[in-house]
């Protein structure tokens, strides 16, 4: 899938610095780290995909780690859009549960290959890879911890809503490394009790 055409991964990139060379670096990227693997891509293969002069990407990017922390973050904004934009605050917390967490597996099995690049290759980066990987981590947590805490009854503290987090995404590397992401429909039930008995547990 090109996340170009059909997922607007790039939307909120482009709006950042509002540039349509920003934008299309990181489809670029995406592209290459797709075709190649993030160790054997190269700044030319990503010009390339981009259609841009190696200038361009200098002027907006120091090296290819940047441009991959640029796309993790912009994709994981986009992916925590989808699960923002499924959470209804007018219903209970327990009952859109669900819901939030079937848009984000949904998210993220549009693109298998997008996928692997932003839950395996961030990981290749070492010490600023994981830096990224923490400030995504820590939105998504806060989002979790903000939606269930709206409910009267529930209480999530900031460390329980990360170990929720770290927990879907386990799953969702295990799905990556056993080649069923496009199962990670059936995550849903497993993801949902976990959050749902985090919540209970801590609302005692």
């Amino acid at each position: 899938m090109s996340i170009a055409t059909e997922k607007p991964a790039l939307e909120a990139a482009s709006a950042e610095p509002a540039h349509e060379h920003y934008a299309r670096l990181l489809e670029g990227m995406a592209r290459a780290v797709a075709a190649k693997g993030y160790a054997d891509t190269t700044i030319a293969d990503i010009v390339r995909e981009a259609a841009v002069s190696r200038r361009t990407f200098y002027e907006h990017f120091t090296t290819k780690s940047e441009c991959l922390i640029a796309l993790y973050e912009a994709a994981s904004k986009l992916a925590l859009r989808a699960v923002s934009e499924a959470f209804d605050p007018a219903q209970p917390w327990h009952a859109q549960v669900e819901r939030a967490i079937t848009a984000y597996f949904d998210y993220l099995a549009q693109d298998p290959a997008l996928l692997r690049t932003l839950f395996v290759e961030i990981l290749g980066l070492g010490m600023p890879g994981l830096a990224a990987r923490r400030r995504v981590n820590g939105e998504i947590a806060g989002f979790i911890r903000a939606a269930i805490n709206s409910g009267p009854a529930a209480h999530l503290t900031s460390e329980m809503a990360m170990t929720v987090v770290g927990g879907i995404n386990e799953l969702v590397l295990q799905a990556i490394e056993q080649d069923r992401v496009g199962e990670l429909g059936q995550l849903v039930p497993p993801a949902t009790r976990l959050v749902r008995a985090v919540a209970a547990e801590s609302a005692r």
